[in-house]
């Protein structure tokens, strides 16, 4: 019996990591080209239900996903505290969080949404939570410690 259990893991290990191989088509890379074409250092994943490409864009870290057929579905970009805009620095020194300490900050873009930026925060190495703010710097949500 053990050993048909590992036979069976070992199989949809097997299984799952070919269907990360597929390779990205050139619809989607059209699309991304068009998107970034001064984009540098990309590298392609599949996550199975769309390809995610990271990317150097004007010197910072990004990652967008595309579907199967080309369409853009999101992009997130690293930002710098003192990039953000005022509004949403406001609002986070407005927030109980504002003396925690600001691990991670992230542009967020999504199909069809506003613009939200996550800011990853963290009181002590056990407390730390995502934060997400809108343009105008309202925080959107009730966080959930992670």
């Amino acid at each position: 019996m053990k050993k048909l259990c590992i036979l069976f893991v070992s199989i949809f290990l097997f299984a799952g990591s070919q269907a990360q191989f597929r390779k990205v088509n050139s619809t989607v890379t059209n699309a991304f080209t068009a998107a970034y074409p001064t984009a540098k250092n990309v590298t392609w994943k599949d996550n199975l239900t769309n390809f995610e490409a990271q990317f150097d864009l004007g010197g910072r870290h990004t990652v967008s996903k595309f579907n199967e057929d080309g369409s853009w579905l999101e992009t997130e970009q690293d930002l710098a505290y003192t990039n953000l805009n005022s509004a949403v620095r406001d609002g986070f020194m407005k927030s109980k969080y504002k003396d925690w300490h600001q691990r991670q900050i992230k542009q967020i873009q999504q199909k069809d949404k506003a613009t939200v930026y996550r800011i990853y925060v963290s009181k002590s190495d056990v407390t730390k939570r995502y934060l997400y703010f809108n343009g105008q710097g309202r925080l959107l949500r009730d966080p959930v410690t992670i």
